[in-house]
């Protein structure tokens, strides 16, 4: 099927200084009814200085004013004949139309949404957007209502980062390939998220500047489960760095010990003497020290 959507495009249109032609426009009004008071002709003098007072008239409702920033889409009949981005006082024929348009960034902040994210669990997301126009015949005349287009669009956006992504890395085995999480990946998930944005509001003529997500959690079904579970694992990981510390510091005890000759271990004297190293070290709480009046073997 052939796609027959006409895409607009910006194009400068031709306007002119409304100073100069305020300054005109004023000079034929005041000239009228000077015109019809110094004349010779009765008659002929009213009609010329009606005439010269309705075209500065004319004139002036050509007149219009753009801030910085702003865009004016000139329009004859509904034909698209150009836009204005000059700042100041400006000047177009009068039966031309003018729709003025802002080309400031824009800042959204979604709605939060509830959705489900790559393993199936419902989290809460919301983005924080900053937009602009950059064409102004696209956004006017390509899409209905622009400013709501790009509201769906962040939505429908977010919606489909948040789908493609675990919250976490959840019980991914060490080593293994890291993949990119919306917790622990924000920056790298917000730029997806711009990349997507504006593929999706190009056809607006509208370009994302920064797109940044401003509020992640599980849902409140969730959340008290998952928080016991993201605290099981970061007891884990203490204890796993614990116990590496702790093997680390025995080995080099029982080197010293062997370099310097302080005591000659054999092997059962070793086990004994690391497993109690293990216990001091990797015990929640502080050890009590143990008399030996005898020997290791008794």
């Amino acid at each position: 099927m052939n796609d027959r959507r006409t895409i607009s495009t910006e194009r400068p249109a031709s306007t002119a200084n409304g100073i100069t032609m305020l300054l005109a426009g004023l000079g034929l009004v005041i000239l009228g009814p000077v015109w019809i008071a110094q004349g010779p002709d009765a008659l002929l003098n009213l009609i010329g200085g009606i005439v010269l007072a309705t075209i500065g008239l004319f004139l002036m409702c050509g007149l219009y004013s753009l801030q910085p920033n702003e865009a004016a889409a000139i329009l004859l009949f509904g034909d698209y004949r150009g836009t204005d981005r000059a700042t100041g006082l400006r000047w177009v024929l009068p039966w031309y139309t003018r729709k003025k348009i802002s080309l400031r960034a824009r800042n959204v902040t979604s709605d939060t949404l509830k959705v489900n994210d790559k393993r199936g669990s419902p989290v809460e997301i919301a983005a924080n957007v900053v937009w602009r126009v950059e064409d102004s015949a696209q956004a006017l005349f390509d899409v209905d209502d622009y400013q709501a287009f790009v509201n769906i669009q962040i939505e429908t956006g977010l919606r489909d980062i948040a789908s493609r992504y675990a919250y976490d890395h959840g019980e991914q085995e060490e080593g293994a390939d890291a993949e990119l999480t919306l917790r622990s990946d924000a920056e790298e998930v917000a730029d997806k998220l711009q990349i997507e944005l504006a593929s999706r509001v190009r056809v607006a003529g509208v370009t994302v500047d920064e797109a940044r997500l401003a509020h992640l959690a599980y849902a409140p079904e969730i959340a008290g489960a998952m928080l016991r579970r993201q605290q099981a694992e970061a007891i884990l990981s203490a204890r796993r760095l614990i116990v590496r510390g702790a093997v680390g510091m025995v080995e080099s005890a029982l080197a010293d010990l062997s370099d310097r000759r302080v005591v000659d271990l054999d092997e059962d004297r070793k086990a004994a003497m690391v497993s109690n190293l293990l216990v001091v070290l990797c015990a929640d709480r502080e050890a009590q020290p143990v008399v030996n009046t005898g020997t290791l073997y008794g």
